[in-house]
């Protein structure tokens, strides 16, 4: 599953995560939504309308492992104890 994963990644992404882990006063959290395309897109949206996440900051949608679904990844990094 995660080679699916990686593979989908292009080199800019993954250079930007490995910089934002080198900082040691972050925590990296991911938000992953997995379902049929209409469920994913409905759901970033009504996300967005909540004040959650802007839709731009979701990945494109990816396929998921199990046939017929997609899915799409929100990166946000915290401040350690903040």
């Amino acid at each position: 599953m995660s080679q699916c994963f990686l593979e989908s990644l292009n080199a800019s992404t993954v250079e930007r995560e490995v910089l934002a882990l080198q900082n040691s006063e972050r925590d990296r959290l991911r938000v992953l939504i997995i379902g049929s395309r209409d469920g994913v897109t409905e759901t970033i949206h009504d996300l967005h309308r909540r004040g959650f996440a802007e839709v731009g900051m979701w990945s494109p949608l990816l396929s998921a492992p199990s046939s017929g679904e997609v899915m799409s990844i929100l990166t946000r990094d915290r401040r350690v104890g903040g």
